[in-house]
Protein backbone atom coordinates (compact mmCIF):
# COMPACT_ATOMS: atom_id res chain seq x y z
CA UNK A 1 0.00 0.00 0.00
CA UNK A 2 1.09 3.72 -0.85
CA UNK A 3 0.18 6.57 0.76
CA UNK A 4 -0.78 9.59 -1.71
CA UNK A 5 1.64 12.76 -0.62
CA UNK A 6 0.84 14.21 -4.02
CA UNK A 7 0.37 18.33 -3.46
CA UNK A 8 -1.05 18.65 -7.42
CA UNK A 9 -4.64 19.30 -5.52
CA UNK A 10 -3.20 21.84 -3.08
CA UNK A 11 -1.40 24.05 -5.27
CA UNK A 12 -4.43 24.04 -7.03
CA UNK A 13 -6.45 25.09 -4.01
CA UNK A 14 -3.83 27.58 -2.66
CA UNK A 15 -3.44 29.21 -6.16
CA UNK A 16 -7.56 29.66 -6.12
CA UNK A 17 -7.67 30.96 -2.21
CA UNK A 18 -4.51 33.76 -3.70
CA UNK A 19 -6.58 34.32 -6.58
CA UNK A 20 -9.94 34.99 -4.58
CA UNK A 21 -8.09 36.96 -2.09
CA UNK A 22 -6.18 39.49 -4.67
CA UNK A 23 -9.69 40.01 -6.65
CA UNK A 24 -10.85 40.79 -3.37
CA UNK A 25 -8.25 42.75 -2.66
CA UNK A 26 -8.06 44.87 -5.93
CA UNK A 27 -11.72 45.27 -5.96
CA UNK A 28 -12.24 47.10 -2.65
CA UNK A 29 -9.28 49.20 -3.11
CA UNK A 30 -11.16 50.32 -6.67
CA UNK A 31 -14.78 50.15 -4.78
CA UNK A 32 -13.34 53.00 -2.37
CA UNK A 33 -11.66 55.09 -5.49
CA UNK A 34 -15.43 55.25 -6.34
CA UNK A 35 -16.66 56.01 -3.18
CA UNK A 36 -15.09 58.76 -1.85
CA UNK A 37 -15.87 61.42 -5.14
CA UNK A 38 -19.47 59.88 -5.12
CA UNK A 39 -19.89 60.89 -1.70
CA UNK A 40 -18.31 64.37 -2.05
CA UNK A 41 -21.29 65.18 -4.24
CA UNK A 42 -24.04 63.63 -2.45
CA UNK A 43 -22.46 65.08 0.67
CA UNK A 44 -20.16 68.24 -0.17
CA UNK A 45 -17.85 69.17 2.89
CA UNK A 46 -19.13 72.37 5.23
CA UNK A 47 -18.17 75.57 4.61
CA UNK A 48 -18.16 78.03 7.38
CA UNK A 49 -14.99 78.60 9.58
CA UNK A 50 -15.71 77.68 12.76
CA UNK A 51 -14.99 79.58 15.60
CA UNK A 52 -15.71 82.63 18.14
CA UNK A 53 -15.83 86.56 17.50
CA UNK A 54 -15.98 88.02 14.35
CA UNK A 55 -13.32 87.97 11.94
CA UNK A 56 -12.33 90.73 8.98
CA UNK A 57 -10.06 91.97 6.59
CA UNK A 58 -9.29 95.34 4.62
CA UNK A 59 -8.37 95.68 1.34
CA UNK A 60 -7.54 99.04 -0.59
CA UNK A 61 -10.92 100.19 -2.71
CA UNK A 62 -8.30 101.02 -5.45
CA UNK A 63 -6.81 97.23 -5.37
CA UNK A 64 -10.10 96.42 -6.92
CA UNK A 65 -10.70 97.92 -10.22
CA UNK A 66 -14.55 97.71 -11.46
CA UNK A 67 -15.30 95.00 -13.37
CA UNK A 68 -12.89 93.03 -12.40
CA UNK A 69 -11.92 90.18 -9.60
CA UNK A 70 -9.00 89.84 -6.84
CA UNK A 71 -8.26 86.58 -5.43
CA UNK A 72 -6.75 86.48 -1.83
CA UNK A 73 -6.69 84.93 1.31
CA UNK A 74 -8.80 85.76 4.06
CA UNK A 75 -9.05 83.52 7.15
CA UNK A 76 -6.99 80.95 5.79
CA UNK A 77 -9.03 80.29 3.14
CA UNK A 78 -9.55 81.41 -0.88
CA UNK A 79 -11.60 84.29 -1.28
CA UNK A 80 -12.54 86.51 -4.56
CA UNK A 81 -13.85 90.02 -4.26
CA UNK A 82 -15.64 91.33 -7.13
CA UNK A 83 -16.29 94.82 -7.84
CA UNK A 84 -18.81 95.04 -10.52
CA UNK A 85 -19.75 99.04 -9.81
CA UNK A 86 -18.44 101.90 -8.09
CA UNK A 87 -20.52 101.47 -5.03
CA UNK A 88 -20.80 97.43 -5.03
CA UNK A 89 -18.41 94.72 -3.60
CA UNK A 90 -18.90 91.20 -3.40
CA UNK A 91 -16.74 88.47 -1.31
CA UNK A 92 -16.98 84.93 -2.19
CA UNK A 93 -15.97 81.33 -1.35
CA UNK A 94 -14.10 80.64 -4.78
CA UNK A 95 -14.43 76.78 -3.59
CA UNK A 96 -16.80 75.13 -6.19
CA UNK A 97 -19.30 73.56 -4.10
CA UNK A 98 -19.75 70.73 -6.63
CA UNK A 99 -16.37 68.94 -6.17
CA UNK A 100 -13.99 71.33 -3.83
CA UNK A 101 -11.87 72.97 -7.19
CA UNK A 102 -11.24 76.74 -7.62
CA UNK A 103 -12.96 78.60 -10.15
CA UNK A 104 -11.41 80.65 -12.48
CA UNK A 105 -12.47 84.19 -12.87
CA UNK A 106 -13.34 84.91 -16.80
CA UNK A 107 -13.18 88.75 -17.66
CA UNK A 108 -14.69 88.94 -20.76
CA UNK A 109 -17.97 87.32 -20.04
CA UNK A 110 -17.89 88.41 -16.41
CA UNK A 111 -18.71 85.06 -14.69
CA UNK A 112 -16.65 82.13 -13.08
CA UNK A 113 -15.54 78.85 -14.31
CA UNK A 114 -14.67 75.65 -12.05
CA UNK A 115 -11.97 74.06 -14.57
CA UNK A 116 -12.36 70.57 -13.47
CA UNK A 117 -16.46 70.41 -14.54
CA UNK A 118 -17.37 73.01 -16.04
CA UNK A 119 -19.36 75.07 -13.66
CA UNK A 120 -20.26 78.43 -14.59
CA UNK A 121 -21.18 81.18 -11.61
CA UNK A 122 -22.61 84.92 -12.36
CA UNK A 123 -20.63 87.54 -10.43
CA UNK A 124 -22.70 87.10 -7.71
CA UNK A 125 -21.86 83.00 -7.07
CA UNK A 126 -25.46 82.19 -9.03
CA UNK A 127 -25.14 79.02 -10.57
CA UNK A 128 -25.59 79.31 -14.47
CA UNK A 129 -24.62 75.71 -15.50
CA UNK A 130 -23.15 72.49 -14.49
CA UNK A 131 -23.21 70.35 -12.08
CA UNK A 132 -22.96 72.48 -9.15
CA UNK A 133 -25.59 72.08 -6.57
CA UNK A 134 -25.91 75.74 -4.92
CA UNK A 135 -23.80 78.91 -4.99
CA UNK A 136 -21.06 79.60 -4.42
CA UNK A 137 -20.38 80.29 -0.62
CA UNK A 138 -20.49 84.32 0.14
CA UNK A 139 -18.77 86.65 2.88
CA UNK A 140 -19.98 89.52 4.48
CA UNK A 141 -18.60 92.62 2.52
CA UNK A 142 -18.97 96.19 2.45
CA UNK A 143 -17.18 99.63 1.30
CA UNK A 144 -15.92 101.68 4.46
CA UNK A 145 -13.97 104.88 3.57
CA UNK A 146 -11.26 103.40 1.10
CA UNK A 147 -11.16 100.32 1.92
CA UNK A 148 -13.27 96.80 1.09
CA UNK A 149 -13.55 95.07 4.07
CA UNK A 150 -14.76 91.74 4.51
CA UNK A 151 -16.13 89.62 7.47
CA UNK A 152 -17.09 86.21 8.26
CA UNK A 153 -20.92 85.63 7.53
Amino acid sequence: MSSDTSTEGMDGTRRGFFATMALAFFGSVSALGFAYPLGMYLWPRERKVKGAGERSMKIPLSDVPIGEARFVRFLGKPAVVVRPNEQQVIALSPICPHLGCIVKWREKEKEFLCPCHGGRFDSKGIVLGGPPPFPLPPFSSSVEAEYIVIKEV
